[in-house]
């Protein structure tokens, strides 16, 4: 299973929230690269990154701090937060970020989702960001009506082949991911599912190891409750 430790970006810092709620903020770090080459130290292969600014407002808003990831750390790096027109995905690929996700866009404007695939393949990873099942869009602040599990099915028929599947309720709350929820998608058979929200402890990710791709480190890793070099361990990354 692959591990991607997290950093998530507001003003150019590494930040958590929780539950996406951007009231709920805790600064980790104003150096992001350097998060970033401590997790490589330790291991890492690959990172997520989210431009939280550009996940409301649908503008590269976090980019300089992104660029300096991604040439500064030559890990797999994929990004997320406010993609929303080819121009934005060419920018990062050309960048050398290894793959980005398409959120919001997704919902709201199907066929566009559905080109960008055709065009770039795997390089086109979805994020599905579920409240109480239903996706939610735009950081997190509206919730569609679409259930998230038949939007992943939808998703692999059209040729996506990575989903990155986050249970809000579970996300920075420190009191463990959804297994079940795990379980089900799991059964989605050609599609790559990535673990996100809440994950707290080794035992988890062990639980994880054989249902899904990959798995998102966030909180876990910032308190200090998961050490990630044991992690990668624990997922047979190391």
């Amino acid at each position: 299973m692959e591990l991607f430790p997290a950093i998530d970006l507001r003003n150019g810092n590494a930040v958590r929230l929780v539950q996406g709620d951007y009231d709920q903020m805790t600064v980790f770090s104003p150096d992001p690269a350097a998060v970033a080459l401590e997790f490589k130290k330790q291991g890492a292969k690959n990172l997520h990154v989210v431009d939280l600014d550009g996940a409301k407002d649908a503008a590269l808003a976090n980019f300089s701090t992104i660029r300096r990831l991604i040439e500064e750390t030559d890990l797999f790096v994929e990004v997320g937060g406010g993609i929303r027109s080819e121009k934005a995905i060419d920018t990062y690929l050309s960048l050398g970020a290894g793959r980005v996700i398409l959120g919001t866009v997704a919902v709201t404007n199907y066929p566009f989702l559905e080109e960008m695939v055709k065009k770039y393949g795997d390089k086109i990873a979805v994020g599905v960001d579920a409240k109480d099942g239903y996706v939610a869009t735009h950081g997190w602040l509206e919730t569609s009506t679409l259930k998230g599990v038949d939007f992943c099915r939808q998703l692999k028929e059209s040729g996506v082949k990575t989903v990155i599947y986050t249970d809000i309720s579970r996300d920075g709350r420190m009191q463990g991911t959804n297994l079940a929820l795990y379980d089900e998608l799991s059964e989605i058979k050609g599609l790559n599912i990535v673990a996100s929200g809440g994950i707290s402890s080794l035992e988890e990710i062990v639980k994880l190891k054989n249902k899904v791709y990959g798995a998102i480190l966030g909180k876990a890793l910032y308190l200090g409750a998961i050490d990630l070099a044991e992690a990668l361990k624990a997922a047979g990354q190391a």
